[in-house]
């Protein structure tokens, strides 16, 4: 692999979604890492939109067409089937109107990929449960005071998000503690359970 994505196995989860070559657009960027993925192992037309100077300024030193922009307000420019894959990896949860976007994802895209973390996991409920506190874990690393994430969002929540803006779910899925596959054919429950992350192909 000629990016190392360690820290973050949700990304060649989604690069594997990707068809060679295709046109994409990547929705909150961060530091470049995944377009980068995308663009040397799948050879794809990538563009990006990122909230941050900083984001959009690590993105250009790797080279990347990325431009700084609102998921929440400037998705609405983009044109109908612009793209045939729209990504907003690990940022759903940190939008004002996911409902909104997730819509806006679906018009842009002829699929929309979408990956986010799984706040119904074990451990979040564990801490919950029997400390009464918000957890703190790799994947969600942030305290309750200073976190970016605004809407706590399970798998089962998101799929129930899927079925009200008629989003087809062609591909899902969700990684445990320990970036494993949990399989598809589990039931939602199980995912919903045990799976600290996820990721979802979907079409309308």
């Amino acid at each position: 692999m000629s990016v190392n994505v360690a820290h973050r196995v949700d990304l060649q989860v989604v690069a594997d979604f990707i068809a060679p070559r295709a046109k994409v657009l990547d929705v909150g960027s961060g530091d470049g890492l995944l377009l980068e993925l995308l663009q040397n192992d799948k050879q794809v037309d990538g563009r990006g939109v990122e909230l941050s100077q900083r984001g959009v300024n690590e993105c250009v030193s790797r080279g990347l067409s990325v431009i700084q922009g609102d998921a929440d307000r400037d998705l609405v420019f983009y044109p109908d089937k612009g793209f045939d894959f729209v990504i907003l990896s690990q940022t759903l949860q940190a939008t004002r109107n996911p409902k909104l976007v997730l819509d806006e994802l679906l018009r842009i895209g002829e699929r929309a990929i979408v990956s986010f973390p799984n706040f119904g996991h074990w451990r979040v409920r564990f801490s919950l449960f029997f400390f009464g506190r918000m957890p703190v874990t790799k994947d969600l690393p942030y305290s309750w005071y200073d976190t970016p994430n605004i809407h706590f969002c399970t798998i089962r929540d998101f799929v129930a998000l899927c079925d009200e803006v008629g989003a087809k779910v062609e591909k899902a899925t969700a990684l445990d503690a320990n970036g494993q596959k949990i399989g598809f054919n589990m039931p939602w429950w199980f995912w919903n359970f045990f799976g600290q992350q996820a990721v979802f192909l979907l079409r309308r």
